[in-house]
């Protein structure tokens, strides 16, 4: 596996994993994981604690929206990167007694088969994950920890205290406007909490300082 360059966003624990695609007149190649090149580099050091039990794919059609989910017992870090198609990955860090509670960060990730290169997002655990597929999509996620559905919370993507002030501007404008239009959302997400009713969750307790 290539990896050509691992990158912070505005909260330094969501990382940006770029690995390269070899192109030629065939089509491309590439080794989307490998863990030796995972756990071999300083670069990446921050993702030895953790071993990847559980891989999964969707496929969702443009204008939909998925999340803010996030579990516990066990805590769910993941691996997102898009097969095909394009999304804006987005993260909300869930911990009450963090510097950054209640501040959602964002990317745009790309499976544009010209491309030459790939990236992984790391989300890790303390964080509520979604993302709204601007294009038809499939997209793999690598998860830390196993799924329990009695575990499980939802961030409402429509709370008015999630706080947008370290979100690219550019990215942050598409996701209201997406909201503003027809997008495909679950009843049960738009439902979710607020991060005041997360906060006075007793589930929140399991979400101070995270290693």
């Amino acid at each position: 596996m290539q990896i050509l360059s691992v990158q912070s966003l505005e909260i330094d624990e969501i990382q940006i994993i770029r690995f390269e695609k070899f192109i030629d007149e065939r089509g491309y190649f590439t080794e989307t994981y490998r863990e030796d090149d995972f756990y071999g580099i300083d670069e990446l050091a921050f993702i030895r604690r953790y071993d990847f039990l559980q891989f999964n794919e969707s496929f969702s059609y443009k204008n939909t929206f998925r999340g803010f989910h996030f579990q516990w017992n066990p805590h769910m870090g993941k691996l997102v990167r898009c097969i095909s198609g394009n999304l804006l990955d987005m993260a909300i860090d869930i911990r009450k007694d963090s510097e950054t509670f209640g501040k959602i960060i964002a990317y745009e990730l790309s499976g544009a088969p010209d491309l030459d290169y790939s990236e992984w997002m790391w989300i890790p655990p303390g964080f509520a994950h979604g993302m709204l597929l601007t294009k038809d999509s499939y997209v793999q996620y690598l998860c830390s920890g196993t799924y329990n559905p009695r575990c499980e919370g939802v961030i409402s993507p429509l709370a008015e205290d999630i706080d947008w002030s370290l979100c690219d501007k550019r990215i942050a404008k598409k996701i209201k406007q997406a909201f503003n239009k027809d997008v495909l959302v679950k009843e049960r997400d738009l439902q979710g909490m607020t991060l005041a009713q997360w906060k006075s969750n007793k589930a929140s307790d399991k979400f101070l300082n995270i290693d």
